[in-house]
């Protein structure tokens, strides 16, 4: 029971962690604006990156892989500690993590995709789940320019090598699948438009672009 217990305030701090939006805040409290008033209205890296340029893209970055990092410490030594189960701690904190940031209670639950949380959590995992997913998506994404693709070939693998490499319990295989699940999931639209042959691909800019420009690939903006 106790150990329900302390799933349960694993879950509900790393939501609450996830909840904490890079885009959100560094677009309210650095740059005096709201990126959600822009382009696709997407709280995500993407349309920050897209709406803004380059300048503070790495700040994003930061927050949304820094909570996650929080999270999974928070997780892993509670239960490193009550159970002698790391991974289990870690996971748990990736689920909470990931739908604080895909569902953020103070965002109106429109976040991101969780790419840039669940990225991160691989590497509290074991590192070659992490290389090989990292490694997906860098390939897939600089071979087509898809940012999308590359993110949801990354998520799928991460239980599959989580499987080959860890040989977790059941429990830890379901936590696995789930946050790739949700990953994926959230990807539905881009997947769509990629059999369609309609997916935005990436192009590189420094400057913030014509707010015309943010509209125009509205349809195909990505939540990252």
């Amino acid at each position: 029971m106790f150990h329900f217990f302390a799933a349960a305030v694993v879950l509900l701090v790393s939501y609450f962690l996830g909840c904490i939006n890079g885009s959100v805040m560094t677009s309210h409290f650095i740059i005096r604006d709201d990126v959600r008033k822009h382009g696709s209205g997407n709280a995500g890296l993407t349309n920050f990156y897209r709406t803004y340029g380059a300048k503070y893209a790495l700040l994003v970055i930061a927050i949304d892989m820094g909570k996650t990092v929080v999270a999974a410490l928070i997780g892993g030594y509670m239960f490193d500690h009550l159970a002698g189960d790391w991974l289990l701690g870690v996971l748990l904190a990736g689920l909470g993590c990931t739908l604080g940031h895909m569902f953020p209670v103070f965002f109106g639950f429109k976040g991101g995709k969780g790419i840039l949380s669940g990225s991160t959590l691989l590497w509290f995992m074991d590192w070659r789940v992490a290389l090989i997913a990292w490694g997906l998506f860098a390939l897939l994404w600089l071979l087509t320019k898809y940012v999308s693709l590359g993110s949801i070939c990354g998520a799928a693998s991460m239980p599959f090598t989580a499987l080959l490499f860890l040989h977790p319990g059941w429990l830890h295989a379901v936590l696995c699948f789930l946050i790739a699940g949700l990953i994926v999931y959230c990807h539905r639209g881009n997947i769509q438009r990629l059999l369609n042959g309609t997916e935005n691909k990436f192009k590189w800019h420094v400057n913030p672009i014509q707010e015309g420009d943010a509209r125009q690939g509205q349809v195909n903006d990505e939540k990252e």
